[in-house]
């Protein structure tokens, strides 16, 4: 079995794990293409957000795992002398995790940062071309080509936001956002503020905007809130009441928005609300993904998906045209982290090199 050229798109956990595991196979060159000035992925918070920003994270995130499962198996994420010692890390102890992750299994090397893959497209000679757009020091950007025997795409899938479908919200005359935007609770100052899911971001992000604003009402339609039975006259059950009493949780979510600011919730109450935040996840999408077209573009994950190396592991291949992606920790409940990435990519190499011999047979 042969050497493969790779390509790998995206610096974060799982791009980081799939360019060590192709490496210590024996597989080279191995590229990584990073749009973002440093190696992290989603972990690399940008305070600065735009239309294009790559990061969902906020100010005050911590993670909702123990380091015990966030880290590798042989690179554990523990708590240094200098470090925060508690069992949920802030999300700058996790970047610096995997910054020094990065050092110790020297990837720095591989990883070529401030680049964009724009398209990956089949080749002719059973090759795949990468092209992509490469910032200069001067702003200049520079597009240019290379390619490969196969592509790993590992670009998280946090960065398209699905928003709930509210009717009238078109007329509705306050100002929206999706978490994914989130930074700091300073903009709700003083208003009545409306979160959308009660998941992790949602519980995090109305506390956070609970510290500022005049009322937080939290639409869920979680069937353990409704067995709590909790309603919009009453508040969150004790003790996380204590801290926020102006944290209302309402057990059913939005109907409507009107023309005068209110908001309507399913079981007919209503509040005037400044806001909206949109707490309700994101659309799995993976970019560069059309296999039928010979080239690849950004399309919405459905059922064409396999699960491969892992049972809990989901991610797309295709052996005939070398593909590997892995946008996602899909393990149980989320959990296991990096070691789901960790136990996708030592299985990717052979995956590969299976591959190779028909494709040399191909040539």
């Amino acid at each position: 079995m042969g050497s493969l050229s790779v390509a790998v798109i995206g610096a974060g956990a799982a791009g980081l794990a799939a360019a060590r595991e192709l490496r210590r196979e024996g597989h080279g060159p191995v590229v990584v293409f990073e749009r973002c000035a440093g190696v992290g992925g989603t972990w690399l918070y940008d305070d600065k957000v735009s239309t294009n920003h790559h990061s969902s994270l906020y100010a005050s995130l911590r993670t909702n795992l123990p380091r015990e499962t966030m880290g590798f198996l042989d690179f554990p994420l523990v708590s240094s002398d200098s470090g925060d010692s508690r069992r949920f890390p802030g999300h700058a102890e996790v970047l610096r995790y995997l910054q020094e992750f990065a050092r110790r299994f020297d990837l720095h090397g591989m990883v070529k940062l401030q680049t964009e893959v724009l398209s990956v497209r089949r080749e002719a000679s059973s090759s795949w071309k990468v092209t992509y757009s490469r910032k200069q020091e001067e702003k200049e950007v520079i597009v240019e080509e290379e390619v490969f025997d196969a592509v790993v795409v590992c670009n998280g899938h946090f960065t398209h936001p699905r928003l709930a479908d509210i009717a009238g919200i078109d007329g509705w005359p306050g100002k929206q956002m999706h978490s994914h935007s989130y930074r700091v609770a300073d903009p709700f100052h003083g208003q009545v503020v409306v979160v959308i899911g009660y998941k992790p971001s949602g519980m995090d992000i109305s506390r956070d905007i609970a510290g500022v604003a005049k009322e937080v009402h939290v639409a869920i339609r979680s069937p353990a809130a409704a067995a709590a039975n909790i309603s919009q006259t009453q508040q969150m059950p004790l003790p996380a009441n204590q801290a926020h009493p102006n944290l209302w949780l309402h057990s059913c979510t939005v109907e409507r928005a009107e023309g005068d600011g209110s908001v309507v919730f399913q079981d007919g109450s209503r509040v005037k609300a400044d806001a909206i935040v949109h707490c309700t996840g994101y659309v799995r999408a993976c970019a560069y993904t059309s296999i039928a077209s010979r080239s690849w573009t950004r399309t919405t994950l459905a059922s064409t998906w396999t699960t491969t190396v892992s049972a809990h592991c989901t991610s797309m291949s295709s052996r005939h045209d070398w593909l590997l992606t892995s946008p996602s920790s899909d393990c149980p409940s989320g959990q296991c982290f990096f070691q789901c990435f960790s136990s996708k990519a030592t299985g990717w190499p052979g995956f590969c090199q299976e591959g190779s011999s028909s494709h040399r047979r191909r040539r």
